[in-house]
């Protein structure tokens, strides 16, 4: 079981990296003094370069063991107005900035002329040193986290803690290094070898708590940063972390069943939505749902999946045919529906590292089920909440515990929030907006993040482009109206992270 630790301090008295491996020294009050990245195409089109920084393993040891950190770059489209390059993460824990900047463009176009794209990978994740682990013994760690009795209840912590061994043995010492603070020291050795004064920086979902966390340890060194999505650390209460997700899932069920059942374009229109959904949650429960195109048992979880990935009202449409298959017992499944979660590695280690949710035995599990099934009666669950359980095995410690944000001397911060997202729900965008003093922009529809990367709102992009060109700080309260239309399509709007996003 894991112990933990008192959140301990990113020093901003100095920094020392290894970079493209020439030693890196800076201190807080001298220019940067960086040795060249070492950028080589990393696509076949030539339009992305990519380098790797070297960091010390443990930070508290600097001069020790070094890992690498995978970095890629777009470069800015208008090199003769370039203001600077923009960090940017993905999320996850466990995303890939890498892989997302190699696939296109992130920015708006505004911003991709003045600004270098530079995507990382944190470390642990894909071009960074890796976490390691057993991909079938995950996938059962995994498979394992919905116990519906003491002995099922046993195995998961037995397997999680299994889990944590394996990784842990394939890794070597970087498995305990893997927290966000750990991250944050690793993003300020990135500025320093990219040989810029000051940070632009725009994270997503889990890249939230990345800006964050930097922010409070080198408020002096940001000269911008997004973070849309927020993650809010301040939690510190298992159910309350439950409850703010299942309650977005079961807004969004709520506003989902309205829609079908005063639209004749709902296949569920006249059934009674609230009912049908209800006996098939019900079969899921009883391992009694299965696939009539297949034959293929449908899980609790994987049924609880079903609302978080379909979050936009553009999807609801092709949702509701595939509820209406299910509950009729013949048509055809959209395999979409129904796949497997892609297999996160790292994110055990990350999330139990960064987070200390005790659940606390069989019998508290089954409260915390029982009561979140009471106050929200129709999702009462979603798969956003399959990590609940795979730190009660973990062995390690805690060493990025909750706490409020508490950031000092930085200047202007913009956060981003949707009032419908299923996976970073709007209630921590605002606490964290609060905690932290950022400009809050409100999305008013639906869907995981917002800002760019094929996202349409012209109220949200033309906010954010002016705060990363001219340093312009979105209005105090700005609100952007919901672009998406009920049943409208039944294809996923372009976005760089699916809503069923797996921190999460």
């Amino acid at each position: 079981m894991r112990t933990p630790s008192r959140k301990w301090t990113v020093a901003a008295a100095a920094v020392v990296a290894l970079t493209a491996g020439t030693l890196v020294s800076w201190q807080a009050n001298a220019e940067p003094d960086a040795a060249a990245l070492d950028w080589k195409p990393c696509s076949e089109d030539g339009k992305v370069d990519c380098a790797t920084v070297a960091v010390p393993l443990d930070w508290s040891d600097p001069n020790g063991e070094t890992i690498d950190i995978g970095l890629a770059r777009r470069r800015a489209t208008n090199p003769d107005e370039r203001i600077g390059s923009i960090l940017m993460d993905p999320g996850g824990p466990g995303g890939s900035g890498v892989q997302l900047v190699k696939d296109g463009g992130v920015f708006t176009g505004a911003v991709d002329e003045r600004f270098d794209t530079i995507g990382f990978d944190p470390r642990g994740v894909n071009t960074s040193t890796q976490v390691k682990c057993d991909p079938e013994l995950t996938q059962t760690a995994r498979a394992a986290m919905d116990p519906r009795t003491p002995k099922e209840y046993e195995r998961t912590v037995e397997l999680s803690g299994e889990l944590a061994a394996d990784c842990r043995e394939k890794t070597g010492p970087l498995y305990d290094h893997v927290s966000n603070l750990d991250v944050v020291k690793d993003m300020e050795a990135i500025r320093v070898a990219l040989g810029e004064g000051k940070l632009n920086f725009v994270g997503y979902s889990y890249g939230t708590l990345m800006g964050q966390q930097y922010a409070e340890a080198y408020p002096d060194k940001i000269r911008a940063m997004v973070m849309d999505g927020n993650m809010d650390h301040s939690i510190t209460s298992t159910y309350k972390h439950m409850a703010t997700q299942v309650k977005a899932a079961e807004d969004i069920f709520v506003e989902f069943a309205d829609w079908c059942d005063t639209d004749a374009k709902c296949a569920l229109n006249g059934m009674d939505t609230r009912k049908v959904y209800g006996e098939l949650r019900d079969k899921a429960k009883a391992g009694e749902l299965t696939d009539p195109s297949t034959g293929d048992k449908i899980d609790f979880n994987t049924f609880s999946s079903f609302i978080p990935r379909n979050a936009r009202p553009n999807n609801w449409a092709g949702l509701a045919d595939n509820l209406k298959a299910l509950y009729e017992g013949k048509g055809k499944v959209a395999k979409t529906m129904v796949k497997a979660e892609p297999i996160n590695l790292p994110v055990q280690a990350m999330w139990c590292q960064d987070w200390d949710l005790p659940v606390g035995g069989f019998g508290e599990w089954t409260k915390l089920r029982k009561k979140l099934a009471k106050k929200y009666p129709n999702t009462q669950w979603t798969s956003n909440l399959d990590n609940s359980l795979m730190c009660e095995g973990y062995p390690g410690e805690t060493t990025n515990p909750q706490e409020r944000l508490d950031i000092d001397d930085a200047p202007p911060l913009v956060m981003l929030g949707n009032l419908h997202d299923p996976a970073t729900v709007y209630s921590w965008s605002k606490a964290a907006a609060k905690q932290s003093g950022a400009s809050l922009i409100t999305y008013e529809g639906f869907g995981h993040t917002i800002y760019a990367y094929g996202r349409k709102s012209e109220c949200v992009n033309d906010a954010v482009d002016d705060y990363l060109i001219d340093l312009k700080v979105p209005q105090d309260g700005l609100r952007c109206p919901a672009l998406e239309k009920p049943g409208a399509s039944g294809k996923t709007l372009d976005a760089p992270f699916d809503d069923s996003l797996d921190y999460n």
